[in-house]
């Protein structure tokens, strides 16, 4: 089923996903204080069981965020903080040996990593070498875990929020583009505005602790994800977030000159089908029965600045990804219906 205005249950539904996002919004502002689009970008990600990547320095509640945002979702959370000697099996699980006391016989049972989780966070996912972030990087892709062998499926639903420093590199390890692009978004956490931090200085130093309330349970989010895939989307729609992507290949035929310029490797098809889902969450967590070109151009950032990989020339003239971005949305129009 494509189109869903003249279904009832459809209509019912949609009104839950609105009513359900101001509930959401609501709950979390009792706890974090401002960052309404960076909360908005989890949500969609959420219904479009997309993993995020944050970047911001240290203490602007990120960790708080997220565990928050499971909180008021009903959903099981966990965090892994990454450092160097992390292992695989940190994160994953792994077999300890065991004795059955009735009859002596010794056997292996598997102890569940935090991976098993509905919601992950992964705190500082460069800190760790590249084979365990390879082992995260699989359970995001494929919903479940090998050790020894045995596949154990992930609960439903599975996000992972990572969160990157951008302020100490020693002793990174950069995760490298092919696995960025796992990432639905990456998304940039901002200082506060001056108010904001009065506000979070004022709540956070008193002893007052706030409780949230529970919005929506496992199933029924993953009935709403279910949801995001039958907004329609019109052919005019599609066709721009294609093209937008395709601009941003400086190998393209139609490669706009300050692509050739400043890129060296453009966005893959994983952006075209994330700009185009994400949109479709968007409208729907707006209250909306299609996506639009405007849902594409509010989520173009998010989704293109990990996956657009600027030159030398670009590092030369002070141009950054967001800068190529803003250009991509003013160069490339979108066609009418």
């Amino acid at each position: 089923m494509n189109h869903f205005e003249s279904n009832t249950t459809d209509h019912q539904t949609i009104e839950k996903v609105v009513n359900g996002r101001r509930k959401i919004k609501r709950e979390i502002a009792k706890v974090i204080i401002g960052q309404e689009e960076v909360i908005d970008h989890l949500l969609i990600a959420l219904f479009c069981k997309g993993h995020c990547l944050f970047v911001g320095v240290p203490g602007l509640a990120k960790t708080l965020l997220v565990g928050t945002l499971a909180d008021v979702l009903n959903l099981k959370f966990n965090r892994i903080q990454f450092t160097p000697d992390l292992m695989p099996a940190d994160i994953t699980g792994t077999d300890i040996l065991e004795q059955d006391h009735a009859t002596g016989k010794r056997f292996f049972k598997f102890i569940k990593g935090p991976i098993f989780s509905n919601i992950l966070l992964a705190d500082e996912i460069n800190r760790t070498p590249p084979k365990t972030q390879a082992a995260l990087l699989q359970s995001m892709q494929e919903y479940k875990v090998t050790a020894s062998g045995t596949t154990y499926v992930l609960d439903l639903p599975f996000i992972v929020f990572a969160t990157q420093n951008p302020i100490e590199q020693e002793g990174t390890y950069p995760l490298p583009e092919a696995q960025l692009d796992r990432f639905m978004f990456q998304i940039d956490v901002r200082y506060p505005s001056e108010e904001e931090e009065l506000e979070i200085v004022r709540t956070t130093t008193s002893a007052f602790k706030p409780t949230v309330d529970k919005v929506f349970s496992p199933p029924e989010i993953i009935e709403l994800q279910d949801l995001v895939t039958r907004v329609p989307v019109a052919d005019y729609v599609l066709e721009y977030a294609i093209r937008l992507v395709r601009a941003s290949r400086p190998t393209g035929s139609n490669a706009p000159d300050f692509i050739k310029k400043w890129v060296s490797w453009g966005a893959g098809p994983r952006a075209s089908q994330f700009l185009v889902l994400g949109s479709k969450a968007r409208a729907l967590l707006d209250g909306r029965f299609a996506a639009s070109c405007d849902d594409v151009r509010a989520i173009a950032r998010p989704i293109l600045q990990h996956r657009i990989i600027t030159n030398f020339n670009a590092e030369a003239e002070g141009k950054t990804s967001s800068h190529v971005i803003d250009q991509l949305l003013a160069t490339i129009k979108e066609h009418s219906k």
